[in-house]
C-alpha cells in the first residue's frame, strides 16, 4: 500500500496549500504562506540562483551582478567583478542609450526648422527678383514703389563704380603692359643690331682671306692642260719599227 506523497516546501497549514509534487511535476508559483517553508525554499532558491550567476560568468565569460534581499531585509550579492562597478556600468549604458535617442530626436527638430527658414528665404529671395524685375509691381502703393525705386537707384550706383574700377585697373595693366613691349622691343633691336655688326666684322675677315687665297692661286686654263698632256704623250717614228726588225734578224 502507498504512502501519500509528503507535503511540498511550499504548501502551508491553512488554506493557502500549493500544488502536491508528484514525481517531477511543476509546482504552482505562488507566495507561499508557511513562514518556516518560505524560509527553507528561499535558502534553497537564493544558492541555486548565486551557483547559476557563478557557472553563467565562467562559461560564458559574461560580466555578472547579483543583489538579492530577502522578505527580512538582508542582502546577498554576487559579482564576478564588483557589484558596484557593474551598477555604474549599466547606468552609463541605459544613460548612452537615452542620450542618443534625445540627440536625434533633437537634431531632426533643429533640422526641421532650419529647413523651414531656408525655404522662407528662398521664396522672399524669388519675390524679391520678380520685383527688381518689374513684376508684381501692379499691387505696390505709391511708397513701395519710391522705396523700390531708391533702391534701383542705389544699385546702379554701385554697378557703376564697380564697373569704372575694373575699367581703370584694366586700362592700368593696359599701360603696364604696353611698356613692358616697348622696353621687350627695345632689347631686340639691341640684339639685332649687335648681330649684323658681329656678320659685318665676319665679311669683312672672310674677303680679305679670299682675296690672299685668289691671289695665290695658279690661272687655270683648260687649253694649257689640254696643250701639256699632247707634249707629254711619246711620239711614233716609223724609222724605230725598222730598227728593231733590223736588230732581230741579227739576232
Amino acid at each position: 500500500m502507498k504512502e501519500p506523497a509528503a507535503a511540498s516546501p511550499g504548501s502551508g497549514g491553512s488554506g493557502s496549500v500549493g500544488a502536491e509534487k508528484i514525481g517531477r511535476g511543476k509546482i504552482e508559483i505562488k507566495r507561499i504562506e508557511n513562514t518556516t517553508n518560505r524560509q527553507v525554499t528561499f535558502c534553497k532558491r537564493r544558492n541555486g540562483l548565486l551557483k547559476k550567476a557563478y557557472e553563467l560568468s565562467v562559461l560564458c565569460d559574461a560580466e555578472v551582478a547579483l543583489i538579492v534581499f530577502s522578505s527580512r531585509g538582508r542582502l546577498y550579492e554576487y559579482s564576478n567583478n564588483s557589484v558596484k562597478a557593474t551598477i555604474e556600468r549599466y547606468k552609463k549604458a541605459n544613460s548612452d542609450t537615452s542620450n542618443s535617442s534625445t540627440v536625434a530626436e533633437i537634431n531632426a527638430q533643429h533640422y526641421q526648422q532650419e529647413s523651414a527658414k531656408l525655404k522662407l528665404q528662398i521664396t522672399n529671395l524669388q519675390n524679391s527678383n520678380r520685383t527688381l524685375g518689374g513684376e508684381n509691381i501692379t499691387t505696390m502703393s505709391h511708397r513701395d514703389l519710391k522705396q523700390l525705386e531708391g533702391r534701383l537707384d542705389k544699385g546702379l550706383g554701385k554697378i557703376r563704380a564697380r564697373k569704372n574700377e575694373l575699367l581703370f585697373a584694366e586700362i592700368e595693366y593696359m599701360q603696364r603692359r604696353e611698356m613692358e613691349l616697348q622696353n621687350d622691343n627695345m632689347y631686340l633691336k639691341s640684339k639685332v643690331a649687335e648681330s649684323e655688326r658681329g656678320l659685318q666684322t665676319v665679311n669683312m675677315m672672310g674677303a680679305a682671306s679670299t682675296s690672299e687665297y685668289v691671289q695665290n692661286m695658279v690661272h687655270y686654263d683648260p687649253r694649257n692642260l689640254l696643250q701639256f698632256n699632247i707634249m707629254q704623250q711619246p711620239q711614233y717614228y716609223p724609222e724605230q719599227e725598222d730598227r728593231k726588225a733590223f736588230i732581230s734578224e741579227e739576232r
